[in-house]
């Protein structure tokens, strides 16, 4: 576990004193009413919050010894609500929506707050966490836990929290998704760099999950950097998919500086000589990124990556690399540009993944472009769709086509929402060009387009 920061502490420690000596505290151990209690709250957790968020942006891998040191009796149980609910929504879980390991952090909270003097007024902003964490926890575990409770009535309370109806795998999946909404504004990622191969496979989709979480929400990553290094050198981890997944987010999503690269370099490079089908597994995760709707795989990272692949080695990365660095520089709208793109996808089989990773490249091009047009902006999809007859003949892949299609029909179906008089002009465009190029593009049959234009009819109202 990493230690937090002497300046955390002291920092806290202040809080915790202030809180001791508090008049809201004195008035509510004297008088024992709750609202007392929320005026302690309303004052203190603020400053709580205020040390909290700065740990979560700056050292997010402190943020366990951070909750850690909350736990102390001396902050009366504040915030500790939240912190039992990040508690829940950090643990893996698996496909039937279960933690693939139990969560002793959730349980040391629980246990914090269940043995809180003031826990008859935390209980009233913990059930929804409890229920959850509860239902995707072992009822083994769960009982063992509540029975170590000497309270009986916390654990009449406890029991209670366990219910029927997140036995069932889509409720469970369901409750879960629901309670997760309330925290996705919320930054309470945060991971351990594991030294072992074994610790690797344990924490691997936690680690990849926060770092993916950092990039996606652009954080300042700097104090991640003296832990990334550390991985990346060690031996005991490579020439595994796990090891070479972390590898590729740290050398396309972080700022290197010159002696970081040549570190990438080495490793990236050695592992491609040393490790069977290095170049099929980067590809599959450069997919997996690409595919991922939440994540941009952008040129800026494909460059980056670029840099640091060694063109001696002849693989498919120097390959696919060597073409993208096509497309970044010259623009996937340029003629040379689609010839380019030809002659290397008639290299490979269709459905290969380098050739998946060429498709699925050139429609986030696509996508970026439409996604970020405004209303107003129609006639750039014009433009744009002149281009979408090349690529779809190169690849002549049917799942492309639909991709195309379904970007393209979204904002049709924005335009249409907007532009609502069907004798303006602008009506009139859109249904001109939706009537010609969706219809040659197959996107659309003619019956189809009468359907989408078709003036619907008010029905009168029935005579009284």
């Amino acid at each position: 576990m990493y230690e937090l920061d002497q300046k955390y502490i002291d920092r806290l420690e202040a809080i915790a004193g202030e809180i001791q000596e508090s008049e809201e505290l004195q008035q509510y151990l004297e008088e024992e009413e709750e609202a007392h209690y929320l005026q302690l709250k309303e004052r203190f957790e603020p400053l709580i919050a205020e040390v909290y968020d700065e740990v979560a942006a700056m050292v997010p891998l402190q943020l366990i010894p951070l909750e850690v040191v909350l736990l102390d009796p001396l902050f009366e149980g504040l915030y500790l609500p939240k912190i039992l609910g990040y508690s829940v929504l950090r643990g893996e879980v698996d496909k039937n929506t279960t933690y693939v390991r139990p969560q002793n952090h959730f349980k040391d909270v629980l246990l914090a707050i269940a043995n809180s003097s003031n826990f008859d007024i935390i209980k009233k902003r913990i059930g929804q966490s409890i229920q959850m964490g509860f239902a995707m926890s072992s009822d083994i575990w769960v009982t063992n836990l509540i029975n170590s409770i000497p309270n009986k009535k916390v654990r009449y309370y406890l029991q209670a929290q366990k219910l029927d109806r997140y036995r069932r795998d889509n409720e469970r999946a369901n409750g879960y998704r629901r309670y997760g909404k309330q925290f996705q504004n919320e930054n309470f990622q945060t991971a351990e760099f594991p030294d072992t191969m074994a610790g690797l496979q344990v924490e691997f989709n936690t680690l990849k999950h926060f770092l993916m979480h950092r990039i996606r929400i652009k954080a300042d990553n700097a104090s991640l950097l003296p832990s990334l290094r550390a991985f990346v050198s060690n031996e005991k981890l490579r020439n595994s998919k796990e090891y070479l997944q972390i590898l590729f987010l740290f050398a396309a999503f972080f700022d290197l500086e010159k002696a970081d690269k040549a570190l990438v370099n080495k490793h990236l490079n050695a592992d491609r000589k040393e490790m069977r089908e290095f170049d099929l597994h980067w590809l599959q995760f450069e997919l997996e990124l690409l595919k991922d709707k939440d994540f941009d795989l952008s040129p800026q990272a494909d460059q980056r990556i670029s840099e640091l692949i060694d063109r001696k080695v002849k693989d498919q990365l120097s390959d696919y690399y060597d073409l993208m660095d096509v497309v970044h520089t010259q623009g996937y709208v340029n003629e040379p540009v689609h010839e380019a793109i030809k002659e290397f996808y008639s290299r490979y089989e269709g459905l290969s993944v380098v050739n998946e990773c060429v498709r699925q490249s050139i429609f986030k091009y696509i996508s970026r472009f439409v996604s970020h047009l405004h209303t107003r902006d129609y006639p750039e999809l014009f433009e744009i769709s002149k281009l979408l007859p090349v690529y779809i003949g190169i690849f002549s892949n049917q799942q492309f086509n639909q991709d195309v299609k379904d970007l393209c029909m979204d904002y049709i179906g924005q335009l249409l929402k907007h532009y609502t008089d069907k004798r303006g002009k602008d009506y009139q465009d859109i249904k001109k060009f939706v009537s010609t190029v969706f219809v040659d593009l197959k996107f659309l049959m003619e019956k189809e387009v009468v359907e989408m234009f078709k003036t619907r009819r008010k029905r009168k109202p029935a005579d009284v």
